[in-house]
């Protein structure tokens, strides 16, 4: 059922990816992230609820929830036109617990692919609260080639992969291969995409000023 999931969060992340990079409307994007945002919020409970005390499934749906909620959030934001940086400060809690299930996945769990599929998410976590919470516009397109990416290599394939029992055959060599990708392929883009400038936008540098008068 979790598997299922996962390869409904690659179809939303590659389509919130393309939106960043302009291809797609913004509120065009709204109701898959609602409908994703659902699923990963029921799966998860559902998984809980029959799990029968097992911490591992318990554990494992757990995880689940951070993207189910930041699937909402980003929808309601799209539908109601908020602010963003909810989401990006929200999104910076998500960045940290997915290095917490990262190590967990190296050391408790044994399933070394998933540790790194866990780094990505950290790190495209990170770039939603720096493009959304702390509004450095200029990250804008990078983050977007980035989810997009990520929606194949974090989500439906390795989804397909368990869909029909493929995953887990070759554990060291999938994480070596997937770390290996992410470095060289999101460095090389960084370096084709990277903004001449890094700056807060002026409304936030503003807030933060009048924060400290």
């Amino acid at each position: 059922m979790a598997s299922v999931g996962l390869l409904y969060v690659g179809a939303v992340l590659f389509l919130n990816g393309v939106m960043l990079l302009g291809w797609v409307d913004a509120r065009a994007a709204a109701p898959l992230n609602l409908f994703v945002g659902l699923l990963q919020v029921v799966t998860p409970t559902y998984l809980i609820f029959t799990a029968q005390g097992d911490p591992a499934i318990v554990l494992n749906a757990s995880g689940l929830y951070l993207f189910g909620f930041t699937y909402l959030y980003v929808a309601f934001n799209l539908l109601a036109d908020l602010d963003s940086t909810g989401v990006g400060y929200f999104s910076a809690f998500v960045a940290v617990c997915a290095l917490a299930y990262s190590g967990l996945n190296f050391f408790q769990v044994g399933d070394n692919a998933f540790g790194v599929i866990w780094l990505y998410w950290a790190f495209l976590w990170f770039l939603f609260f720096l493009l959304l919470g702390r509004k450095m516009e200029p990250i804008t397109r990078y983050t977007g080639a980035v989810t997009a990416i990520q929606g194949w290599v974090t989500g439906a394939i390795p989804a397909f992969l368990l869909l029909t029992g493929q995953w887990g055959r070759a554990d060291a060599t999938t994480a070596i291969a997937l770390a290996i990708f992410g470095v060289v392929v999101f460095g090389a883009l960084w370096m084709r995409m990277r903004p001449s400038q890094l700056t807060v936008s002026p409304e936030s540098r503003h807030t933060v000023a009048e924060s400290h008068s």
